[in-house]
């Protein structure tokens, strides 16, 4: 514990020093950078919206928009054009304050996030009307965890939007995203946890900096697959857009809102997913760094404004991944969903964590590799034999369970349930013989009598 408070603090002081560089800039600098901001944000959504609509089109054989513009790439301008030259309703019996609020909480978090991101090396790298400044508007010692405040605040727009339309359905909506972002937001958090152990800090124009000889991908690989299926569910996407299935929610939380309103929600959504896929790249694929091939042979690759041009490649190749997983895969059940979130995400998350903390103690306390790894693979060991022995005796009560109760009936409780793990469904009955005999013809039983009398009876008509 000592050993990893040095280090801590070791990481805490880099934080600083490295901060010392942010804050004086002039006040029309700072402006200048948080149009930039804006308008990388803005541009990349519009680019988005017209690079899915064209993938998935290609992906399923279909030629995709193509009337505005050259090449149809004006087709997000004018849908945003459309929409708001729709008719602006509002609910009668929707909360009028909250209801037009909501839109715009759900959309102004989502653009804070990124004031922390650093675009290239936090030194005076580049020159803006002859003032030398880091690419990055600003950090702080727990950017991080600013980055996590501003994506749970995001939820309140959600929820409020859901209940404030007065209508049963968006509140559904609502409440199932709310639960959904504040599940895997747990699951994302322990992801940063064994990010800020490698890195000793939260600021991440430092995280950026520790990744110089190699990328946190390489060191966390589970980390950094927790955090894409997080972030995945986190932005409510495909296969993971519950919120929004149309066959019982008809739109999710957004049922009630049209014109500009619906609009916002749409925009929220894509600079979500602008947004988390920095904090991916910043996180664990090295930030503004060039990729390997390119940082070895090229040695300004990473000085000046090349490392806006690496960020922005990076980042348009996980949009491109949520494009792909849209176009491929089905929508899950929301009970699949949740499962995947709270048994195994979170547990995993807490393992992998551990594992780390062990593996950064050992290292201060002076292991060599080969220790370190027989110690963290003898640990493996012994919680797999023992969540093997675990499983077996559940699935031996399981089995006892099942045998002691009989048949299932799903509407034991008053109403339908499925069966669980070892359970049955009865047979299904097919039909019901003519007369006034009741009895249930079993699936797979041969109906005779029913079948005679149908004979019978089309051989009278025929007399």
């Amino acid at each position: 514990m000592t050993q990893l408070g040095q280090l801590a603090a070791a990481g805490s002081t880099l934080a600083r020093e490295d901060l010392s560089l942010f804050g004086h800039d002039p006040w029309w600098l700072v402006v200048i950078k948080a149009v930039f901001c804006f308008a990388f944000l803005m541009l990349t959504v519009l680019f988005s919206i017209v690079w899915e609509r064209k993938v998935v089109a290609w992906m399923q054989l279909r030629i995709g928009p193509n009337r505005h513009g050259p090449w149809g790439m004006l087709q997000s301008l004018a849908d945003g054009i459309k929409l708001m030259l729709k008719e602006d309703l509002v609910v009668k019996r929707a909360d009028k304050v909250v209801y037009l609020l909501a839109p715009v909480v759900a959309a102004i978090p989502a653009f804070m996030a990124i004031a922390v991101i650093p675009f290239g090396p936090a030194g005076n790298e580049v020159s803006i009307f002859g003032v030398r400044t880091p690419m990055q508007l600003t950090d702080l010692p727990i950017g991080i965890l600013y980055i996590l405040a501003t994506a749970s605040i995001g939820i309140y727009g959600i929820v409020l939007a859901g209940w404030s339309s007065g209508s049963t359905y968006p509140l559904l909506g609502g409440l199932r995203s709310c639960a959904q972002m504040i599940s895997y937001e747990i699951a994302m958090g322990m992801s940063f946890a064994a990010v800020f152990l490698y890195s000793g800090s939260m600021s991440t124009s430092t995280i950026v900096e520790s990744q110089q000889n190699r990328w946190f991908v390489l060191l966390l690989p589970v980390s950094f697959i927790i955090y894409i299926v997080a972030m995945v569910g986190e932005t409510n996407r495909a296969p993971f857009d519950m919120p929004e299935s149309e066959g019982d929610l008809v739109g999710g939380f957004n049922t009630e809102y049209s014109s500009i309103k619906f609009a916002m929600f749409m925009l929220a959504e894509y600079v979500n997913m602008v947004t988390v896929s920095a904090v991916a790249i910043t996180l664990f694929l090295g930030g503004w760094r060039a990729p390997w091939p390119i940082s070895t042979f090229w040695e300004g690759a990473n000085h000046g404004w090349w490392p806006l041009l690496w960020f922005t490649l990076k980042v348009q190749l996980l949009l491109f991944f949520f494009i792909w997983l849209r176009g491929t895969l089905p929508r899950v059940r929301y009970d699949q969903f949740m499962k995947l979130g709270w048994k195994v995400l979170i547990p995993v998350s807490l393992v992998w964590l551990m594992l780390v903390a062990t593996v950064r103690a050992l290292k201060n306390e002076g292991y060599n590799f080969s220790q370190i790894v027989l110690y963290v693979a003898g640990g493996a060991v012994l919680l797999l034999l023992i969540s093997l022995l675990v499983d077996f005796f559940r699935r031996g009560e399981a089995a006892e369970e099942t045998d002691g109760d009989g048949a299932f009936d799903p509407m034991a409780g008053g109403f339908p349930v499925p069966p669980l793990p070892g359970q049955s469904l009865p047979p299904v009955p097919r039909r019901r013989p003519r007369g006034g005999d009741r009895e249930l013809i079993v699936s797979g039983r041969v109906d005779t009598v029913s079948d005679d009398n149908a004979h019978e009876g089309k051989g009278g008509d025929g007399a």
